[in-house]
């Protein structure tokens, strides 16, 4: 069995560059034309969600045939039924967008998110009481709030962004009680996927025995992945027979001169190769988190929302808004790295204490 040896800095910087991926990955959606909303959606999640874990197994996982005959078909079960869960927050999330805006709903969703997926799995383990009485654990927890709040703070700027630029993509359809439940129920149900990945572990598990090593989790998202992709499809595909727009995927609408089906098809492969991208490199960063592996999705969340701004900032669409917009998301990227440092020492500090722990010699 291969052994990953435990290096949160590393860790976190394999957390970074998935979050990366995740915060740039809808840009090419820009240059889609002449489909609709399901159309695209649909296609860039068949590779997302389901053609790409596939395929990163079967590169990466050593006799994967074998693997999965042995590991548990009640995990597989598990992790599947929970990638379904997943996949109906990620369409409530799209949904309350039109109802509250992009910045309410990421903020709310995420913000959740971050702290259901980071500290339930733990609690439901019976856990989480003894790993927080260790060493470090104090910066964690103060991580913990720090980025919650920092996501809250760039959700607000967001909003006042919003104001001033005077975003109409919520132009009426705007319903605050249908936005904050629909934002709630995508900031639940989008924290399952951490009970999804935990539910697969025994599955990368079978994978370490074959010799998997660092690459482990990615058998796992063969079956969380899955249940995401079966969900979102199904509300695509009744989207499509609702609005008749099934056909577009393999001939464009008449009268879409600029439009051109190998460019939408090419810019939902780019979206989900970078969607993966994230699952991708969030495994390669969990494995090596060592004794507070919890922390995964809580520094994945933080960072997801850093770097989207961050791009944000350096793409300069927050160029025309006030000044207390500009001062608002200063503030609310300091807090963000303040909080991704905090969780950085917490795991430093755990992790060097476990190293220096030393079992007595048995006495003779």
């Amino acid at each position: 069995m291969n052994t990953v040896t435990s290096n949160p800095l590393l860790g976190v910087a394999m957390h970074a560059v998935g979050a990366t991926f995740a915060a740039t990955c809808y840009t090419p959606e820009k240059r889609v034309k002449g489909w609709s909303w399901q159309s695209y959606w649909i296609t860039q999640a068949s590779f997302c969600w389901f053609l790409l874990p596939i395929l990163g197994a079967v590169l990466t996982i050593p006799q994967l045939g074998t693997v999965l005959r042995e590991a548990p078909k009640e995990a597989m079960l598990y992790s599947f039924l929970l990638g379904m869960a997943y996949g109906i927050g990620g369409t409530a999330f799209g949904i309350s967008i039109r109802h509250i805006g992009f910045s309410l709903t990421y903020a709310i969703a995420v913000g959740l998110s971050g702290v259901l997926g980071t500290l339930i799995p733990p609690l439901v383990k019976g856990t989480l009481l003894t790993t927080l009485s260790k060493p470090g654990a104090e910066w964690i927890i103060l991580g913990i709030v720090v980025g919650t709040l920092g996501i809250a703070g760039a959700g607000w700027a967001g909003r006042l962004k919003e104001r001033d630029l005077n975003d109409q993509q919520i132009s009426g359809q705007f319903s605050l009680m249908k936005g904050l439940l629909l934002s709630l129920l995508a900031g639940v149900l989008s924290a399952v996927y951490g009970f999804a990945l935990e539910a697969g572990e025994p599955i990368a598990d079978v994978a370490s025995a074959y010799g998997a090593g660092v690459w482990r989790g990615n058998v796992t998202y063969i079956f969380s992945n899955t249940g995401a992709f079966v969900t979102t499809a199904i509300y695509c595909l009744y989207l499509h027979a609702r609005h008749k727009t099934l056909g577009e995927l393999v001939e464009l609408p008449a009268g879409q001169p600029e439009a051109s089906l190998t460019v939408n098809w090419g810019m939902a492969l780019i979206t989900g190769v970078f969607w993966y991208g994230q699952f991708f490199f969030y495994n390669l960063g969990h494995v090596r988190m060592g004794h507070y592996k919890f922390t995964s999705w809580a520094i994945h969340m933080i960072m997801l929302v850093l770097i989207s701004n961050l791009v944000g900032v350096l793409l300069r669409e927050w160029r025309q808004c006030r000044r207390l917009t500009h001062r608002t998301i200063a503030i609310a990227l300091a807090v963000l790295i303040g909080a991704v440092l905090l969780l950085t020492y917490g795991n430093y500090i755990g992790e060097c204490a476990a190293r220096q722990t030393v079992t007595p010699p048995d006495a003779r």
